[in-house]
């Protein structure tokens, strides 16, 4: 059997066990309720359901006494509704699979060991990066839907509805993320705080200026009184038309961004790839002083470079 056809069977098949791992901590959303489908009382799991329940137990143990509360905030704001222990247990599960895909990449020759680790240390860093990205998209969703959150509020203030109802309808038919952080909103309205410092924290959650303004209109709406409806139909065209331009604004620095990422991954795929097609190319890189300083050098240029092109790139509305 050829080497190639093993290192590529073995590599499909560690992919596969994440794959699994990843779909008991992100099963798919069932098109009938639970509720639904099984009998009143009996909700049977699966032999790997229960184990990886018992593993994110263990994880909770270990970490007993430890302050999770800024990880859990994270998640929230990125919308994963995982606990940390259950994210750091798929994040280990992550590592452990390209740690063994690094590994049989360099099997038989001194790179296994260094491959294993750098594909280990991989999975911990892109974690990092999806609960930001996950949170920056999540905020943009949130200001984009704004200008039709107010326009819902209006309308249930001039329907009639209080203030707080208009809220808690809002948060009922509304699209993620908006209906999930109205209902916070409601929900702690409901445990005794105040509604202008509820909105005025989800604000801060979400770093949404809009929002923010909205928030103080609101309580000063509710302190001086006035038509709180036609102040917010105000409010949501003046957001709408900034949402207008700040999609321009996108659309228009779209290119950039992209020769961005292609600049910055292109050399590195292209090492990747002759590292690995032929290892003795780079051999003299790994094996001189002069060759690990000019390796430290690329890579520190490398990320001063892409720091200076995302910020380039970066409008800032």
């Amino acid at each position: 059997m050829s080497p190639l056809l093993l290192i590529f069977g073995v590599a499909i098949t560690l992919l596969a066990l994440l794959v699994l791992v990843l779909f008991v901590f992100f099963p798919a959303a069932p098109r009938v309720s639970k509720s639904r489908r099984i009998a009143p009382g009996d909700e049977p799991d699966s032999a790997l359901t229960r184990l990886a329940d018992r593993t994110v137990s263990a994880v909770e143990s270990a970490t007993r006494g430890r302050d999770d509360s800024m990880r859990r905030y994270r998640l929230e704001q990125a919308g994963i509704k995982l606990e940390p222990a259950g994210y750091t247990v798929v994040t280990i599960a992550a590592a452990a699979v390209l740690g063994m895909i690094g590994f049989v990449l360099g099997w038989g020759t001194f790179w296994s060991v260094p491959l294993a680790l750098v594909f280990g240390a991989v999975a911990f860093v892109v974690a990092q990066i999806v609960v930001s990205v996950r949170t920056r998209q999540r905020r943009a969703k949130f200001g984009f839907q704004l200008d039709d959150t107010l326009q819902l509020l209006s309308g249930g203030l001039r329907a009639g509805h209080s203030l707080l109802r208009a809220i808690d309808s809002v948060s009922r038919e509304a699209d993620a993320p908006t209906s999930e952080e109205f209902t916070r909103v409601v929900n702690e309205t409901r445990l005794g705080r105040d509604l202008g410092e509820a909105l005025a924290v989800t604000a801060e959650r979400m770093q949404s200026d809009d929002f923010s303004w909205v928030a103080q209109a609101i309580a000063i709406n509710r302190e001086a009184g006035g038509n709180l409806a036609e102040v917010l139909d105000q409010a949501a065209n003046t957001i709408r038309e900034r949402n207008q331009i700040r999609r321009q604004v996108s659309a228009l620095s779209a290119e950039g961004r992209l020769s961005g990422i292609i600049l910055v991954v292109l050399p590195i795929a292209v090492f990747l790839f002759l590292l690995w097609v032929q290892p003795a190319y780079f051999a003299p890189m790994f094996t001189s002083l002069i060759g690990w300083i000019a390796l430290f050098l690329a890579f520190v240029l490398l990320v001063v470079g892409t720091i200076w092109m995302f910020a380039t790139v970066r409008v800032k509305f």
